[in-house]
């Protein structure tokens, strides 16, 4: 049996898949898995154990669509399952020409799938994770708990062995406590100020003597990273500002082969804070427009996540296509102060976890 899996993008929603994939692998052991992603959310499922094959789609282009759909359809999928539901997807699902093609029933798209699923158009108060699994329960597999499908990428080897280098290059030892800072993110609606993340990158700095903080950014804010680096710096000593790291630019596989070094992971909701949620990293997610329990880390529940919300607002959650008081309020409400009392709250807790792990093993 062949499975055509198909997601192309963002790099967090191809994340919540990763519990599904491993749920397909239970239900159809001995089923070829093809998953079919763009190249900037590839890596994320191109070491994942559960698939046989990761197609990697170039950005959209009609010619090139074309020679790609021949190729799907030629290689005779019995089962498509198009879990992103955009025109794209929609298109090459149906050029798969798979005999079960399952979908969401969009409008102007539902033809294309022979068994279609329910998406109401309104904001659900309802994981992405699990919209996503009602397309598998379409074809008769239950829906499960996070501790039992979280969401998963392994640590690439040689990635790992990159950012050991990086950091023993930077100075940082095995004494050190490393705290992760994500600056940036795709969507302008979930930036929190990059003043902000200098505060709490400063204090963290100044009470833990061993916190070394590495700031991090996405490819369309390189320069983020170094501005916050540096307004955190102005704050501390002279003697502390070492402490605060913006180095190059981490690939999506390095990020998360760096995140399992971490002591904290701080973020927004992007697609880094879910790359941290493979991993046990403690995280401190931040809310904005969007709301915890429609994208909450979705793994073990043993694990630290301190969620910090914009607070109740008319505009809350949102469509992220405009804002409508026009100032962001949802970001600017979260005061430095709140994130830095939910990252003291993260690293205690997960000392204690660290702790008692370690009685365990003796």
């Amino acid at each position: 049996m062949r499975i055509l899996l198909v997601r192309l993008r963002e790099i967090g929603d191809v994340v919540f898949t990763t519990p599904a994939l491993r749920a397909l692998r239970q239900h159809f052991p001995h089923a070829h898995l093809t998953y079919l992603v763009e190249p900037l959310a590839a890596p994320i499922v191109g070491s994942n154990p559960r698939l046989d094959e990761v197609i990697v789609a170039p950005r959209a282009h009609l010619l090139s669509d074309i020679a790609l759909g021949w190729r799907l359809r030629a290689t005779g999928y019995d089962l498509a399952i198009d879990f992103h539901g955009g025109p794209r997807a929609s298109l090459l699902t149906w050029f798969s020409g798979a005999p079960l093609r399952v979908g969401y029933d969009v409008p102007g798209r539902g033809w294309m799938y022979t068994r279609r699923v329910a998406r109401p158009r309104m904001i659900r108060p309802r994981h992405a994770v699990q919209n996503q699994w009602d397309l598998l329960e379409a074809i008769g597999i239950a829906a499960e708990r996070a501790d039992t499908f979280a969401v998963e990428m392994p640590v690439d080897a040689a990635a790992a062995s990159t950012v050991a280098d990086r950091l023993h290059a930077a100075g940082l030892g095995s004494g050190d406590r490393i705290i992760v800072m994500h600056v940036s993110a795709g969507n302008p609606f979930r930036r929190w100020p990059q003043q902000s993340f200098a505060e709490v990158a400063a204090a963290l700095v100044a009470r833990h003597g061993d916190a070394r903080v590495i700031v991090t950014s996405g490819p369309s804010e390189r320069e983020a990273a170094g501005r916050v680096a540096d307004e955190a710096r102005a704050q501390l000593p002279t003697e502390s500002r070492r402490h605060v790291l913006s180095t190059a630019e981490y690939s999506l596989a390095e990020l998360r082969a760096l995140v399992d070094r971490a002591a904290l992971f701080i973020g927004g909701d992007s697609g880094p804070l879910h790359i941290a949620a493979t991993s046990e990293v403690p995280i401190v997610a931040l809310y904005g427009p969007t709301l915890p329990v429609r994208s909450a880390p979705w793994r073990d529940a043993s694990l630290v996540t301190e969620p910090v919300e914009g607070g109740d607002l008319e505009c809350r959650p949102c469509d992220q296509r405009t804002c409508v008081p026009g100032d962001f309020r949802c970001l600017t409400r979260i005061s430095p102060a709140a994130v830095l009392a939910a990252a003291e709250r993260a690293l205690a807790r997960g000392r204690k976890i660290d702790a008692c792990n370690s009685r365990l093993e003796v």
